[in-house]
C-alpha cells in the first residue's frame, strides 16, 4: 500500500515538471532577443555577413541605354569632326567625287561671270558710242569714214563692210528692193551670229542650275545610306553613331544649292544682258540699212533726173 503511494506521488511530480518545461505562461510576454533570432536562423544566413549597402550586379552584364548616358559621355563617345573639312575628309569615295564635281562646277560658274561681265559690258559700251556716232552720217561715204575711227573688228565696221559688199554684188542689179532685202537678211544673219557669240557660256550655267540640286540629292541619299548601314553593324540609333554620316550627306546637299543658285541667277542677269546687246546691234544694223536705203534712193532719183534731162535735150 505505501509503495502504491509513492510509485504516484512519483508521477505526479514528473507530470508537472514537464508541463512547465514545454509550456510558457499565458501572461508572459514574447520578445525577440538576439541570441533568439541567432539560433532561429539558418545555417546559410548566419555565415553571410549583414551589409547595410544593396548588392549591385555586375554592370557589364546589364546592358545601358544610349540615353541613359551622363552629359558628357556622348561627346566622348562621338570623335569624329563635324567641321567642313572633316566632314569632307570622313565622307564616302562617292561623296568626295560629288562635292568636288559640284565645287569644279562652282568655279567654273564663277569664272563665267567675271569674264563675260567684262566682255558683255564693253561691247554694249562700244556699241552705244558707235551707234552715236553712225547718227550722225547721211551717206554710206560719210559713216565709211567715221568707221575708220573704230577699230577693224568692231560691230559697225562689219556691218558697214557687208553692206557694202552687197552694193557691190547687185551693182548690174536695177531691183532696188531686192537690193534692200538683201541686205536686210545679210544684216540680220550678221546680228544673229554676234548674240550666238556672246551667249556662249550661258548653256553652261543653265545646266549647272538644273542638275546641281539633283547631283547633291544623289550625294545626300548615298551618305544617308551608309548611316543606316552604320546603324545596322553597331545596333544602335545613338546619335553619335549616326550624326556623322547624315551630315556628310547635308553638306552634299549645301554644295549643290550653292552651286545652283548662283548659277540660276548668273543665267538670268546675262540673258537680259545679251538681249539687250543684240538690241542695240539691231540698232546699229538699222542705221545701216537706213544710210543704204537712202543712197539707192537718191542714185535712183538722180538716175531718173539724168534721164529726164537727156529726153528734154533730145526733144531740144
Amino acid at each position: 500500500m505505501l509503495t502504491a503511494v509513492v510509485l504516484t506521488a512519483g508521477l505526479v511530480t514528473s507530470a508537472g515538471l514537464s508541463g512547465n518545461a514545454f509550456a510558457a505562461p499565458a501572461s508572459t510576454p514574447v520578445t525577440n532577443t538576439p541570441a533568439a533570432n541567432t539560433a532561429t536562423a539558418s545555417p546559410a544566413a548566419a555565415s553571410t555577413p549583414l551589409s547595410a549597402e544593396p548588392v549591385v550586379a555586375d554592370a557589364a552584364a546589364a546592358p545601358v541605354s544610349p540615353l541613359a548616358l551622363p552629359q558628357g559621355s556622348a561627346g566622348n563617345i562621338m570623335k569624329t569632326d563635324l567641321s567642313v573639312w572633316g566632314m569632307y575628309q570622313h565622307a564616302d569615295m562617292v561623296v568626295k567625287t560629288v562635292m568636288i564635281g559640284l565645287l569644279l562646277a562652282s568655279v567654273i560658274t564663277w569664272a563665267i561671270f567675271f569674264g563675260k561681265s567684262v566682255e558683255l559690258v564693253g561691247a554694249k559700251r562700244r556699241l552705244r558710242r558707235e551707234y552715236t556716232a553712225l547718227e550722225q552720217a547721211r551717206t554710206l561715204d560719210d559713216a565709211a569714214d567715221i568707221v575708220e575711227a573704230f577699230k577693224a573688228d568692231s560691230t559697225a565696221a562689219i556691218l558697214l563692210a557687208d553692206a557694202q559688199n552687197e552694193l557691190t554684188l547687185s551693182a548690174r542689179s536695177d531691183d532696188n528692193n531686192g537690193i534692200k532685202e538683201r541686205t536686210a537678211f545679210r544684216l540680220e544673219r550678221r546680228v544673229a551670229a554676234a548674240g550666238r557669240h556672246m551667249g556662249r557660256g550661258n548653256g553652261y550655267l543653265a545646266t549647272v542650275g538644273a542638275v546641281a540640286p539633283f547631283v547633291g540629292l544623289f550625294g545626300t541619299v548615298w551618305g544617308i545610306m551608309n548611316s543606316f548601314i552604320g546603324i545596322a553593324q553597331t545596333q544602335t540609333t545613338n546619335l553619335a553613331v549616326v550624326a556623322p554620316g547624315i551630315a556628310e550627306a547635308l553638306l552634299a546637299t549645301a554644295i549643290g544649292l550653292v552651286a545652283a543658285i548662283p548659277a540660276v541667277v548668273i543665267y538670268n542677269v546675262f540673258a537680259r544682258g545679251i538681249g539687250s546687246y543684240k538690241a542695240l546691234m539691231g540698232d546699229v544694223a538699222a542705221q545701216v540699212l537706213l544710210l543704204v536705203s537712202r543712197d539707192l534712193d537718191v542714185a535712183a532719183s538722180n538716175g531718173n533726173r539724168l534721164t529726164a534731162a537727156n529726153q528734154k535735150l533730145r526733144v531740144g
